[in-house]
């Protein structure tokens, strides 16, 4: 069984930066790719980046890409979401997951074995 808990959420302008860390609890963490997702108002769930198990590969939608960092601590169970230049787009409310493969995170719905509770990002312009 592998918690999830998302923190690091808030209000920001455009053009800002947060950084979103999850905690884990439970050692089953280190084997899972970890992924960041996030659901929009009356929008679907959609994949934002996701981290292979070791930290040595990572993933993005097109529409992060160059702007958001996924990293991870296997040593300290948490992984995190560098969010830079930030859009009113990017308003949401973001989630992290614990997945069996990337391509689970990648389809559509994305598909993980467990999810945290999610944290909101606002970003006014």
């Amino acid at each position: 069984q592998v918690q999830l808990v998302e923190s690091g959420g808030g209000l920001v302008q455009a053009g800002g930066s947060l950084r979103l860390s999850c905690a884990a609890s439970g050692r089953k963490f280190v084997t899972f790719p970890m992924g960041w997702f996030r659901q929009a108002p009356g929008k679907e769930r959609e994949f934002v980046a996701g981290i292979s198990y070791s930290g040595g590969t990572t993933y993005y939608s097109d529409s992060v890409k160059g702007r958001f960092t996924i990293t991870r601590d296997n040593a300290n169970l948490t992984v995190y979401l560098q969010m830079n230049s930030l859009k009113p787009e990017d308003t949401a409310v973001y989630y992290c997951a614990a997945a069996a493969g990337i391509l689970l995170m990648t389809s559509t719905p994305p598909r993980a074995s467990y999810w945290g509770q999610g944290t909101q990002v606002t970003v006014s312009s």
